[in-house]
């Protein structure tokens, strides 16, 4: 259910990668270098979104924080490019919406959206699951020693097709977090290599997650 079925004659595949990159760490260019890589990308686009529909707003940075760390990362990548599509939509940031977007910037493209195994098992509760899976592949990135089983097994209600447009990729760096990154400079601890170093360095300009 997971195996590529091979990419179509002419056909220009693109990522797109998505997330709040609060901030965003070595785990996220890891896995968007690999997906581009296995699945023979032109290239992959970071979009920073501007409200996430699962999280509160309380606690995460102002969006333009976050849009200037993802441009200084991507900075040294040409595969890369950052897109602010997100933050300039009003409203939730769903998915489904910026696929829509995307679809119309590259017709004919056969898009791919990267994210983590975490947030594909939750996929059954984003907005218009169906009509997304048909417009777009999903690369579910996932630590090593992680069960490809169980997304298949939680996911069953999704139809076979649909399943099928769901592709996995093991990547190791994925063991580090925006999450542990914050707590480590609330408490005054080292992120140096966890991240690039001019994210690091716009995070002590910037004095986010101090408290």
């Amino acid at each position: 259910m997971f195996k590529d079925t091979g990419q179509k004659k002419g056909t220009k595949r693109i990522g797109l990668m998505g997330g709040t990159f609060d901030p965003i760490h070595h785990g996220h260019l890891v896995t968007a270098e690999e997906a581009r890589c296995q699945f023979g990308m032109e290239k992959v686009i970071f979009i920073p979104a501007a409200m996430p529909p699962h999280k509160t707003r309380k606690g995460i940075s102002h969006p333009q924080h976050r849009l200037e760390m993802t441009q200084s990362a991507v900075r040294t990548n040409s595969y890369f490019t950052v897109s602010d599509i997100e933050i300039k939509r009003e409203g939730l940031s769903y998915t489904i919406d910026t696929v829509q977007e995307m679809r119309e910037i590259y017709a004919g493209w056969e898009l791919f959206f990267i994210t983590g195994a975490d947030a594909v098992l939750e996929i059954l509760t984003w907005k218009n699951v169906i009509g997304l899976l048909e417009q777009c592949y999903f690369v579910a990135a996932t630590r090593p020693g992680f069960k490809l089983e169980s997304i298949g097994d939680k996911l069953d209600n999704l139809p076979e097709n649909c399943l099928a447009r769901i592709k996995t990729m093991e990547v190791p760096a994925l063991a580090i977090s925006s999450t542990e990154i914050r707590r480590r400079v609330r408490e005054g601890r080292p992120i140096k290599y966890l991240l690039p170093e001019a994210v690091e360095e716009y995070i002590y300009q910037k004095r986010l997650y101090q408290g």
